[in-house]
């Protein structure tokens, strides 16, 4: 098909705002699915994706669509996640694209990802059409939200579709409105080749199938390709196009979107955001933007049954197949034995991982408190990145550290300003801007460190706010801060998988709620548990489990005083004996609701 055809293009929204309903009614409106075939959210392949209403994974899929004018255009639709631990992901699927289509919801407005989806379109020069969904709802407010449209993105809101994906309408002028304001791809198919990896998973039987968009040049069954990251070649066995599944065809040239195969063996090898080009005649330049996904959130996983271990190592190595920014590498706690300290990039990539291990790989895991990646400067003049606290040194090697910091937005309504103000002063946030929208609505931005924010900050923002708060941050450099290791000493034993790195000023007030925890989930001994809170040698917070008493007097029904004070001396002496060469025995139960409070 000539390139003039071909429109590629993305649709963004906020999360809940109907992307993944929209792209079922394109499918369906351009025939692309059979009906009968069809289920809800068909681009979110995971079960985990339908039941959390999200999508995890961007997808992909070509529409043959004949618009009014007579003529037939092949849409690319590529499909892009929807959560902020997924914006690299976003910004490289946009970088395949022309255009993008902006969902807004009538009821909600625009919200946090709203925007920041709408510079990352709007700083890859793609033409935008915004989309105002869910017109059928009771609370719908299509003409404040066109408001909203014109004042908060500078964009026509008058020019914006009005549509009910759910029930189908509108859905139509949305193709139409893609084929005349979204322009054609340009580039040159006899110029060297030039391809940008959005996408790519692992299969079993065809080894690293990469979703590819070509900017120049062109492609076929025998070509030997490149890529140009990390200058690895390889040979083209299989090139197609996705509809949506796997439909092999005879070349891709410049302005396309498909698939290859070459025998590529890991995903990392594949990365996305990587340029491809030809082997024999390489492209002057690389497309640019590539960067590595780097890991922001760092966790232990631990088996609860030892003899899980090599299980888990097996399902790790499994899901990195498909996932080049998870990492694992295996260390030892003696607390909980034998696991792995694991990067995910935030806590919902974290969560999704912990919940497919648990589900597909039938493993029973134990997750340690979740941790950033802290940058520090020792004595000697060596910059160290460490993102667990056994490895950080002792004090007197330390000249500095540096902790990471986000540039976070709110969008809120005005009635829970307070309440917002007086949580970002609890996690240690810096106020950069204020500004009232219409509605009764105002957009916040603050300044975090990541380790704030990464454990219980989004639950506390949807609970003062009633839900109707929405958030969304970017990472933004690394600051000094004064930050000490917290111990958790039991009987003066330090428990390793409970250290935490917290900054000096809430050092107190986290080690005081961590003891009055394990005071609370121990069990009592025989004798006497002391749990300390301690930075270095300074003990800050302590409990004490009291020991459990036998009556041995009960024996003594009469007689003299002195039986009774012999036999309590003995078992004082005992208890002392015990404690010297006493284990406390804390339960999985223990470790596991501490990690989760």
């Amino acid at each position: 098909m000539a390139v003039a055809r071909i429109r590629n293009f993305s649709i963004v929204a906020h999360i809940d705002h109907g992307k993944s309903t929209l792209a079922d009614r394109l499918l369906a409106l351009t025939g692309t699915m059979d009906a009968k075939k069809a289920v809800d959210q068909v681009l979110d392949s995971m079960d985990l994706e339908r039941e959390r209403g999200i999508t995890i994974k961007a997808h992909t899929v070509r529409l043959l669509y004949r618009a009014r004018d007579g003529h037939e255009y092949t849409l690319n639709l590529i499909d892009t996640p929807g959560h902020v631990d997924f914006s690299y992901e976003v910004s490289r699927a946009l970088a395949a694209c022309e255009g993008a289509l902006l969902i807004i919801d009538a009821a909600q407005g625009i919200e946090a990802q709203t925007l920041a989806n709408y510079y990352l379109a709007h700083e890859a020069k793609l033409a935008i059409i915004p989309v105002i969904n869910k017109i059928d709802l009771p609370a719908a407010d299509v003409e404040g939200t066109r408001e909203q449209i014109t004042e908060e993105l500078e964009l026509d809101g008058h020019e914006a579709l009005a549509i009910s994906a759910k029930h189908g309408t509108g859905v139509p002028e949305v193709l139409e409105a893609i084929v005349a304001r979204i322009p054609p791809p340009v580039g040159d198919p006899d110029a060297p080749l030039k391809a940008l990896v959005f996408d790519s998973y692992y299969d079993s039987y065809l080894g690293v199938v990469v979703y590819v968009r070509l900017i120049d040049g062109r492609v076929r069954s025998g070509t030997r390709i490149a890529f140009m990251s990390n200058g690895r070649t390889y040979e083209v066995h299989q090139i197609g196009v996705l509809t949506p599944g796997l439909t092999p065809v005879e070349e891709l040239s410049a302005g396309g979107v498909g698939y290859l195969t070459a025998s590529v063996k890991r995903v990392a090898d594949a990365k996305v955001g990587d340029t491809i080009t030809e082997a024999v005649r390489p492209a002057t330049e690389a497309i640019p933007g590539y960067r590595d996904a780097k890991p922001m959130v760092f966790a232990g996983l631990y088996p609860i049954e030892d003899t899980d271990y090599e299980a888990l190592r097996d399902a790790l190595e499994k899901l990195r197949l498909n996932d080049p920014a998870f990492t694992f590498e295996p260390e030892t706690s003696l607390a909980l034995g034998y696991g792995f300290r694991c990067g995910f990039l935030g806590m919902l990539h974290m969560e999704i991982v912990q919940e497919r291990l648990e589900r597909h790989y039938g493993l029973s895991l134990i997750v340690t408190s979740p941790s950033v990646q802290y940058r520090l400067l020792t004595t000697a003049g060596e910059v160290l990145e460490v993102d667990n606290p056994s490895k950080l040194p002792t004090p007197d090697k330390i000249e500095e550290m540096e902790e990471p910091y986000v540039g976070a937005s709110i969008f809120v309504p005005t009635e829970f300003m307070t309440a917002i103000y007086r949580l970002a002063q609890e996690k240690r946030g810096e106020h950069r801007s204020l500004e009232y929208l219409g509605g009764k609505r105002v957009h916040i931005r603050f300044d975090f460190p990541l380790a704030e924010i990464v454990v219980d900050f989004y639950d506390k923002l949807k609970s003062i706010s009633k839900g109707y708060a929405s958030f969304d941050y970017e990472f933004s450099g690394f600051r000094l801060a004064e930050l000490v290791k917290l111990d958790i000493l039991l009987n003066g034993d330090p428990v390793d998988a409970l250290s935490i790195i917290v900054h000096r000023d809430k050092a107190y007030e986290k080690g005081k709620a961590l003891v009055e925890k394990l005071r609370q989930v121990i069990p009592r001994q025989l004798f006497e548990v002391a749990i300390q809170a301690a930075i270095g040698s300074r003990v800050i917070a302590r409990e004490t489990v009291k020991a459990m008493g036998k009556n041995v007097t009960a024996k003594c029904y009469g007689g003299d005083i002195t039986r009774k004070r012999k036999l309590l001396e003995r078992q004082k002496e005992g208890k002392k004996r015990m404690k010297q060469v006493g284990k406390v025995e804390v339960p999985q139960e223990a470790f596991l609701s501490v990690l989760k409070s």
